[in-house]
């Protein structure tokens, strides 16, 4: 690897070149990443001090946001630096560390929203052996698969790219280090390992959006036989996760699910999945949940409470 890689540094072309967009940008950036560090704060401290944890959906949900968080902070720190950096450059170690931590808390995600609508069909379709069939010891069996089936994906993504030998241009369009992008500078022919990636990083999007469209297929037609009030219940929730599934997996199958080329527009649809997602998604399981503002107005409100005193 070190005999045909001549690349220590990488430069990265960034969202624009005009410097009072990038500076517009930022403010933005740094809006929405506070918005998504105080948001999933909030629902993790929330979850975690009620009683909520003992529930399988929020035991997922408190999951999904501490995913949220170091998915989103393997890019967005490194992309606002960059907008006020007159050159952005990344190492070449740096820029592999980035690619492999995107890929591993992507893939984490990316199966607990297959988890999540796995416990709602139970919850909706099964709901006499629901206490059963998600018990804690299940819960914790479904985090730890998520995380191995992330881990093996970002790996083999990273093995293969790690290989690839770089003789220059080291520019690359984009904002963070991604497979498509790398591709198109190594010296060498990457057909084959354009299409690895797509069996990867496609299929594994695409199976999963579809498992998760079967699941709600499913839940649809359980939830005709219940009473208005409880089919609304169902809707509210399942509603909730599609929008968070459509977010994250819309311009991800866009962009995995063709052959290695790069389009300009892949540098704004991968916002939708690196920030816009994560920064919605505390408020949309908040905002159209009752238990969850409950359990918000509960924590918070006793903890005022206990300060006024």
């Amino acid at each position: 690897m070190d005999q045909s890689n001549n690349v220590t540094v990488f430069i990265l072309l960034g969202l624009s070149k005009n410097k009072n967009i990038e500076i517009l940008c930022f403010v933005l950036f740094l809006f929405c990443y506070l918005a998504i560090w105080i948001g999933n704060l909030l629902i993790m401290i929330s979850i975690m001090c009620s009683q909520l944890i003992e529930q399988p959906m929020y035991f997922f949900l408190n999951y999904l946001s501490v995913s949220d968080l170091c998915y989103t902070s393997t890019v967005t720190p490194k992309l606002m630096t960059d907008l006020l950096a007159e050159r952005k450059t990344i190492s070449y170690s740096n820029c592999m560390t980035q690619l492999f931590t995107t890929h591993l808390f992507g893939g984490i995600e990316i199966f607990i929203l297959t988890g999540m609508a796995y416990d709602r069909y139970v919850a909706i379709c099964k709901p006499l052996h629901y206490t059963i069939i998600m018990s804690r010891q299940r819960c914790n069996a479904i985090i730890a698969a998520c995380c191995t089936g992330a881990f093996i994906h970002s790996t083999s993504q990273f093995l293969l790219t790690i290989f690839l030998p770089f003789c220059g241009p080291n520019e690359i369009d984009h904002y963070f280090c991604d497979v498509y992008p790398l591709l198109k500078l190594a010296c060498s022919n990457t057909h084959a390992i354009g299409l690895l990636v797509i069996a990867n990083s496609g299929l594994i999007a695409l199976v999963t959006f579809a498992v998760l469209t079967l699941s709600y297929c499913f839940i649809l037609c359980s939830i005709r036989a219940y009473s208005a009030q409880s089919r609304s219940k169902a809707l509210a929730t399942c509603t909730s996760h599609l929008t968070v599934v459509v977010l994250f997996f819309a311009p991800a199958l866009f962009i995995y699910l063709r052959p290695a080329t790069t389009f300009p527009e892949d540098k704004v649809l991968a916002l939708f999945y690196t920030i816009i997602a994560p920064m919605f998604n505390p408020l949309i399981y908040t905002l159209r949940n009752t238990e969850m503002k409950n359990a918000l107005r509960k924590v918070w409100c006793h903890h005022a409470l206990l300060e006024g005193k």
